[in-house]
């Protein structure tokens, strides 16, 4: 059994353990074993942490810009120089392979890395006046951030929290999923170790509903960053709204690819069938809605069977396993209910649609086709390692479909017309488009959705302005 480390909340820079809270199990998806307890915060733990955060945003705002660039900067070198040991914790507690496990975190790094730069980058502008008077717009940090993050990234999504308030001038309260509690505290260590001022940053775990319900009720939180579930999101705005809180909300989505007849089939399916199963589909920008013009339907669904039924499925630790177990029970849970609902509605089961094992939460790459639109498949995220695979008459048709429901994070186009891409990029509705490729994100794009997806943007220098408020100031 590897080690795995005791885990605690971070206040004010101290470690809190266990003793005198109430705890919560933290368990490996491989085999459903206990592996940790987790301490929960009480109501005085979030007290304090919002006492610091309060006297951490004094401090931070007042900070050089070059100064808050070299602890980002050094915290990132931190997460470079721990790769090994910080992998080991994430997929120990979340499922995905060790080498996804590694490459998110440099990736993690990467970001912290162009956040530093965008401490000096941070610009005003003056307006024109007659002599004798002066006018200016500033940006000034928005203040202490409340800050949840999901399990499915477990360090990314922790590095995408506290960089870019920090970049700002901000101090952060995070709160990792309980589910994978190690990794975002050792994101959170190295930018202490780094020299970021204890105040500055506070890890708190503990029952959500009580921990945003007691953070987003204080005044000292002046904004809310949150990933997660559209259902979630949408009860945590209207907490955040009785104060007026800024918000940044990544939500779910359910991403279409459109597929047309005039591209090469193994090149898409190289790309995609690699993509839809990529940390057990797991991942908010998944593509999970194949919509194929009819004349490459066949040819591209029997590709795309091939290949998931090809996919090593086992323990993140083995060699050559290309996709883990889901992160919790619940996620086989889901998808079995899902794939039992689109059959029942007429879907055809290509491959996979069963459990794997009997140990862990392991659930077979699944493929589905010709699934109508009123199986719930269709219309609510599955969140999970299956394809939809549906054929389409022609561009039009597509698009409505691309368009139909109520997200729009991600969507992915595959075409070689020059006219068409441009029409796709026009059309589509979504937060990040991508045309014959499968990335929709890097450190310095804006990561973000629209409608039920979301508002507000991630990454990027928009991540940095996303924790900043204007003030215009007039002189005479």
């Amino acid at each position: 059994m590897r080690d795995y480390p005791a885990l605690h909340l971070i206040i004010g820079g101290e470690k809190v353990g266990a003793v005198g809270r109430d705890t919560c199990a933290v368990v490996d998806p491989s085999t459903g074993e206990t592996i940790g307890e987790l301490p929960l915060a009480n109501a005085a733990d979030l007290d304090s942490a919002l006492e610091n955060a309060a006297r951490g945003f004094r401090i931070w705002r007042a900070t050089a810009p070059e100064k808050r660039a070299r602890v980002l900067q050094d915290g990132a070198n931190l997460l470079r120089e721990r790769v090994e040991t910080i992998a080991q914790m994430l997929t120990r507690e979340q499922g995905k392979p060790l080498p996804e496990a590694k490459g998110e975190i440099l990736y993690s790094a990467n970001l912290l890395d162009f956040y530093a730069g965008e401490c000096k980058r941070i610009y005003g502008r003056t307006l024109v006046r007659p002599a004798g008077q002066r006018a200016e717009v500033r940006m000034e940090p928005v203040g202490p951030v409340a800050a949840f993050a999901p399990w499915n990234f477990p360090a990314l999504n922790v590095a995408r929290k506290i960089g870019a308030p920090i970049a700002a001038g901000c101090s952060v309260i995070v709160k990792p999923s309980e589910e994978t509690p190690a990794t975002g505290a050792a994101v959170v260590q190295c930018m202490l170790d780094a020299g970021l001022p204890p105040e500055v940053c506070q890890v708190v775990f503990g029952v959500p509903d009580e921990v945003s319900r007691h953070l987003l009720g204080s005044p000292i939180i002046r904004k809310l960053s949150f990933t997660g579930s559209t259902t979630v999101g949408k009860h945590l705005l209207k907490l955040a709204a009785e104060d007026m809180k800024r918000t940044t909300m990544e939500l779910g989505g359910h991403g279409p690819v459109l597929v047309f007849g005039d591209m090469d089939v193994d090149k898409v399916l190289d790309t995609m069938a690699p993509n839809a199963f990529r940390n057990a589909g797991q991942v908010c920008v998944s593509p999970t809605r194949f919509i194929v013009e009819e004349n490459l339907f066949e040819p591209f669904r029997d590709g795309f069977i091939t290949r998931a039924r090809a996919l090593k499925v086992g323990n993140g630790f083995d060699d050559g396993v290309q996709m883990g177990p889901m992160a919790n029970p619940r996620g086989p849970d889901q998808i079995e209910r899902m794939v039992a609902d689109a059959v029942d509605h007429g879907a055809k089961l290509e491959t996979g649609g069963e459990r794997i094992g009997n140990q862990g939460y392991f659930y077979a790459p699944t493929v589905l086709s010709e699934v109508p639109t009123s199986a719930e498949i269709m219309n609510e995220e599955p969140f999970g390692p299956v394809a939809i695979i549906n054929r389409y008459a022609d561009e039009a048709a597509m698009i409505a479909e691309a368009n139909r429901l109520p997200y729009g994070l991600a969507a992915y186009a595959w075409t070689n017309d020059a006219a068409r891409r441009r029409r796709l990029i026009d059309e589509i509705e979504a937060g990040m488009v991508a045309i014959n490729t499968g990335g929709v994100s890097a450190v310095d794009a804006p990561f973000g959705g629209v409608k039920w997806s979301g508002h507000g943007s991630e990454d990027g220098a928009e991540g940095v302005t996303a924790c900043m408020v204007l003030k215009t100031v007039h002189e005479a």
